[in-house]
């Protein structure tokens, strides 16, 4: 489940896909010490110190992308520490599920600085070279000794976590991935009606996509809280994994099956893609079946979440019986 730590809605057709589109560096050779009386990451009770794990200023939280650009999902989710003990100590308690993201001053270098570098790789955790300007502005000024890390505000599940749950309820599961989703406000209605009708749990990606937000919290009206939602590396490959577990999985298509006649009864999961590019390539292949939401109306397109919420219930009908 979701549990604390501390925007584009695109239309979609027929099928549910839609009809509009919408670095890691090695860090330098040279390393350059903060200096002066005050250490940068003093800690309290052996833990980085809330003015070093604070939530990101006010005054770049609001930060938008620019026009027809995704926004940085991995830093308008995040918190921040900073301080190299204190990220050295985040790195080394830490993982690619709490933490989303590394920066390195731009240029930085040395002995202490490629270890961090070194640790954070070896987690596969990304590894952002940045501007000094930048560091500055989301730590709020304060001493960052040139190194950062993004944690997520939301704690992730893991796949076996979703198949536990679906055990515990005692049914066949039903999982929902998501296929680089952007927007969180569809993030957040979708898991409002993946709650309704008991979806064992959400998938997403790590990269290129939205995760688990203030705005998805809010937005999920506390549904956040009672959905695991797992965040993975590989799509594809996960697919690969559900399916050799025994799943049917199911997407959308122009020319597939009236989403009506569909029966997901059994272990399955349901694919919903971008909102401007639909279902990406290299999952559409790996698509078991497709089904299509007829229209007979003048705007032959859905929101996302509404997609999403149609093809839901069809699947809770099912499995209820009702089919």
């Amino acid at each position: 489940m979701a549990k604390p730590n501390t925007p584009k809605n695109n239309d979609r057709d027929r099928s549910g896909r839609p009809t509009s589109a919408r670095g890691n560096q090695q860090a330098g050779s040279r390393f350059g010490e903060a200096r002066g009386g005050q250490r940068g990451d003093e800690r309290k009770g052996g833990r980085p110190s809330d003015a070093r794990r604070g939530r990101r200023p006010g005054k770049v939280a609001n930060v938008q992308s620019a026009p027809g650009q995704p926004e940085d999902t991995d830093e308008d989710a995040s918190e921040f520490v900073f301080g190299r003990h204190a990220v050295e100590a985040a790195l080394k308690n830490g993982s690619s599920q709490t933490i989303n993201k590394f920066f390195v001053q731009t240029k930085l270098g040395g002995e202490a600085i490629n270890t961090l570098v070194g640790l954070a790789r070896s987690k596969k955790i990304l590894v952002a070279e940045v501007p000094k300007t930048k560091l500055d502005l989301l730590s709020d000024g304060g001493n960052h000794q040139g190194v950062m890390v993004a944690m997520t505000p939301y704690a992730y599940a893991s796949l076996d976590d979703l198949f536990a749950h679906a055990e515990e309820a005692g049914h066949d599961p039903f999982f929902l991935i998501l296929d680089n989703l952007e927007d969180p406000h569809n993030l957040g209605s979708i898991l409002r009606t993946a709650d309704a009708i008991g979806v064992d749990g959400v998938i997403i990606p790590k990269h290129r996509a939205v995760g688990l937000t203030s705005t998805v919290a809010k937005v999920s009206t506390g549904a956040i809280e009672h959905v695991p939602v797992a965040r993975v590396t590989n799509l594809a490959q996960t697919i690969k994994t559900l399916k050799d577990r025994g799943l049917w999985i199911f997407g959308t298509a122009m020319d597939g099956q009236d989403f009506r006649q569909w029966s997901a009864q059994g272990k399955v999961a349901l694919v919903i893609g971008n909102e401007g590019k639909g279902i990406s390539p290299g999952v559409a292949k790996l698509m078991d079946q497709t089904l299509t939401i007829p229209m007979v109306g003048h705007v032959q397109s859905l929101n996302a979440s509404v997609a999403a919420g149609i093809l839901m219930y069809q699947a809770f009908t099912s499995r209820q019986g009702g089919h």
